[in-house]
């Protein structure tokens, strides 16, 4: 028996998948870590809990499937994008990893756009613009403002990476997760050094590029001792969380399209050719397919939105699912079915750490809009749930104004999971949404990465045609379609109307604290 293992290290913990050959899951583990959030909108980690996790994982699903080590033929790698993992001269983390989700580097986002000659020139050189959560503007406030730090970097690894190293003794990194540092040359899958040399950083700090089915290293003693696993087992390039996710989810080729409802939700269509966004409201990025790119956006706070309801008004419904053993989430969902479609005039924003798509925001908040005497918990449960997805259609629009073809959504993640929001994005969506018969997201998709990239399939498309398939399909309620076409307008209003208030209060606030 051939066994692939898929590693995702998430940002809530990491994930290790044991995949058979032809794709039936064998065994998984999840272990989680803790988040540091020093000041307010910064965001870090330690980069040796990922691997603590990544140890452990493997050990649990090779006792967990049965599986001898020696059949073990690969491993692919997968993680939260952007993260930024400094390393010194004796390859030890000089600081915690600054994460996707940290806003502090506004300033060297503004630095990075002025260097690179304006926001279009930047455009043309990586295809996006500067964003608070990519890693080149980390890397900056780094040298800005740890200096001594900085000096002593000799290494920028983004989290997979890290695991990559710790696994093989390899500094090396693939296209898809590259593409969301802003230093890669998209268009030509490489390096970018004409924007290197505009903001002064060194290619040598970053680590080689490869495509994400190329075999990047193997294990070395070290982590075969820790592990369990033979020397020699080789480890391919795998992909960012969202390439990898697309992967897991077979978005492998035109009309077909991902929304993954995760703590983040991301929409994802991939494409043939690159296509660019000319305002820059979404990110064109290396696909892990060979020679492919994607397009995607990225909503920070949808599911995790209610999973701060949860975590801050949903004491209630926490206990309620402890004393009838169910998920809290399903208690929550089954409160908002009870509110009407659009709940009564109620909007939530999901901006609780700010926005991406479209919007580029540090400073927006979350916020209700539109509360009255009439709204009750279900409304309030409702609306959050509307907004994420309000959220998530605000990508799926500009995909279709870049006239890629949506045809079909593919449903993942703790959206995917509840027929109440899998109807609702089917009906905020206007599109029919399906789930497929994998439910394991970035983690099963790079085990089909290691799978195609060690010789058991043709390519990674090869692999996905024979092992996924569509198991449920939820076409849109015409009426329910109908009154949310009617108020998407008004959610997407409420930010241009609040913009000005978010970047007052957040300076006001900055002063104040």
């Amino acid at each position: 028996m051939s066994v692939y293992l898929g590693i995702d290290i998430g940002t809530s913990g990491t994930k290790t998948l044991a995949m058979r050959e032809d794709g039936e899951i064998l065994a998984t583990a999840n272990y989680d870590y803790p988040l540091s959030i020093p000041r307010p909108g910064w965001s870090e980690q330690e980069p040796t809990d990922w691997w603590k996790a990544s140890v452990k994982g493997i050990k649990a699903v090779l006792k967990a499937g049965k599986i001898k080590p020696a059949e073990v033929k690969g491993i692919g790698l997968s993680g939260q994008m952007h993260g930024s993992v400094f390393l010194n001269k004796d390859h030890e983390v000089i600081r915690p990893a600054l994460l996707w989700n940290d806003q502090r580097t506004g300033k060297e986002c503004a630095e990075i756009e002025k260097r690179a000659g304006g926001r279009k020139s930047l455009i043309d050189m990586v295809a996006n613009p500067a964003l608070t959560g990519f890693t080149a503007p980390k890397i900056l406030w780094l040298r800005n403002n740890e200096p001594k730090n900085y000096e002593q970097t000799v290494q920028v690894l983004l989290p997979k990476d890290y695991v990559r190293f710790r696994l093989t003794g390899e500094f090396a990194t693939e296209v898809s997760d590259a593409s969301g540092t802003l230093l890669l040359d998209v268009a030509n899958r490489r390096w970018s050094q004409k924007l290197l040399t505009a903001l002064d950083i060194d290619s040598q700090l970053l680590p080689t590029v490869h495509e994400s089915e190329d075999v990047t290293g193997v294990l070395n003693e070290a982590a075969a001792k820790e592990t369990g696993l033979p020397v020699g087992v080789p480890v391919v390039g795998g992909g960012g969380d969202q390439a990898a996710s697309a992967i897991g989810n077979g978005i492998v080729k035109k009309g077909v399209v991902s929304a993954t409802m995760g703590t983040s939700g991301v929409v994802f269509a991939h494409s043939d050719e690159m296509q660019v966004d000319p305002e820059g409201r979404v990110h064109t990025f290396c696909h892990a397919v060979r020679g492919q790119w994607h397009v995607m956006g990225c909503v920070l706070s949808a599911g995790g939105s209610l999973q701060w309801y949860r975590n801050q008004l949903g004491e209630l419904e926490t206990r309620q699912a402890k004393r009838q053993k169910v998920d809290p989430y399903q208690i929550l969902l089954d409160e908002a079915a009870e509110a009407p479609v659009g709940s009564e005039g109620l909007f939530f924003l999901p901006y609780l750490s700010g926005e991406r798509t479209p919007h580029a925001d540090p400073y927006a908040r979350g916020s209700w809009i539109g509360l009255s005497l009439r709204h009750g918990r279900s409304h309030l449960i409702r609306s959050v749930v509307e907004g994420a997805t309000y959220a998530m259609r605000d990508t799926l629009e500009i995909i279709k104004e870049m006239d890629i073809p949506v045809r079909q959504v593919r449903l993942s993640g703790g959206g995917a999971r509840s027929p109440f929001w899998r109807q609702m994005q089917a009906d905020i969506y206007g599109k029919k949404c399906v789930t497929i018969n994998a439910e394991e997201g970035p983690a099963y998709g790079v085990a089909l990465l290691a799978a195609a990239g060690t010789g058991a399939y043709k390519n990674v498309v090869e692999a996905c045609k024979k092992t996924i398939s569509v198991v449920t399909e939820t076409p849109p309620n015409k009426p329910a379609q109908k009154m949310y076409n009617q108020l998407y307008p008004h959610y997407g209003q409420l930010y241009h109307s609040l913009k000005q208030d978010f970047q007052n209060i957040a300076t006001t606030v900055e002063k104040l604290y």
